[in-house]
């Protein structure tokens, strides 16, 4: 069986962060492991506390993965210290980590900041140099690029920007009133979109840790990063057409939408002879699962 690695903080109400990245490379099929950054006490309505691991226990956690049991891929999420940073990125460097998937968290859908300048320039300097694949937001593609991004062209010249800059394949992701659900994906000098319609659902809690894991998972399982990144975009697709609904707030997507079993059953399923989770034909119609983009020069 396939491994990976997800590096980033636990989300205590399950929507997000190590959980959700857990979920994800589960119903993905590889075995999840984690090392977590930070603690935090938060549900759907928002972060109420944070607790940092130490860069020491951090190293620790990561010691403890690779000597047992290696990891065919590294997702790694929100990291807020630079101190954190410069841990995972010296880690990786140790063991010559392979697939490395960065989703570069720094800026909220609302615009605001979630780490430190200081941070965010070694994010720069360390660790985003050393990734196959980023999938940076809009707003974090304009912090990474310098630019304003706009319209369509604007994503292209910035993912171009951010890909020479640090050697990777760039998924700029759509979304912040730009292409709602269409990704662009850019590398060795070429671009591919990949194509959704908006899904009208307001649970989006954790899609950008979601979609990473998605990729880091079918990169450990050795598709090619077309692939991955299609097959990611699918499964988000099927997560959020599941229309979950739980929590006061942005809740989370139903990660298990495609798992479907005898240890998944009800007692009300066992009595009608149908398992629980199972999501028709007819759920996921309407969904619009992406299709591949012509791949352009």
């Amino acid at each position: 069986m396939r491994t990976a690695l997800t590096i980033a903080g636990s989300d205590s109400s399950g929507g997000a962060g190590i959980q959700a990245d857990i979920k994800t490379m589960t119903a993905n099929g590889v075995f999840a492991m984690s090392a977590i950054t930070a603690l935090t006490a938060q549900n759907t309505t928002g972060v109420a506390g944070i607790m940092e691991a130490s860069p020491e226990f951090l190293k620790q956690q990561i010691d403890c993965i690779f000597t047992d049991i290696r990891p065919d891929a590294v997702k790694i999420g929100m990291v807020s210290s630079a101190e954190l940073i410069i841990a995972i990125a010296e880690k990786l460097a140790e063991y010559q980590a392979e697939n490395i998937v960065v989703d570069p968290v720094m800026v909220a859908t609302s615009g605001a900041k979630l780490i430190s300048d200081d941070a965010i320039d070694t994010l720069k300097e360390r660790l985003l140099p050393m990734a196959d694949i980023l999938t940076p937001n809009i707003p974090e593609s304009e912090v990474l690029s310098g630019m304003e991004i706009r319209t369509e062209e604007d994503m292209i010249k910035a993912a171009e920007k951010i890909s020479e800059n640090y050697h990777c394949a760039v998924l700029l992701k759509g979304g912040h009133q730009l292409n709602d659900a269409n990704d662009l994906l850019y590398r060795k000098g070429s671009y591919r979109w990949f194509y959704g319609k908006r899904i009208d659902n307001p649970n989006t809690h954790g899609t950008g840790c979601t979609l990473s894991s998605a990729i880091a998972s079918n990169l450990a399982k050795g598709f090619d990063m077309d692939t991955s990144v299609e097959r990611a975009k699918a499964y988000i697709s099927g997560a959020l057409g599941a229309m979950l609904d739980l929590g006061k707030g942005s809740g989370p997507m139903n990660h298990a939408f495609d798992i479907t079993g005898e240890y998944v059953k009800t007692p009300e399923d066992i009595a009608k002879g149908t398992p629980e989770n199972t999501v028709t034909e007819s759920a996921v119609t309407g969904t619009d699962m992406p299709s591949a983009g012509k791949e352009t020069v």
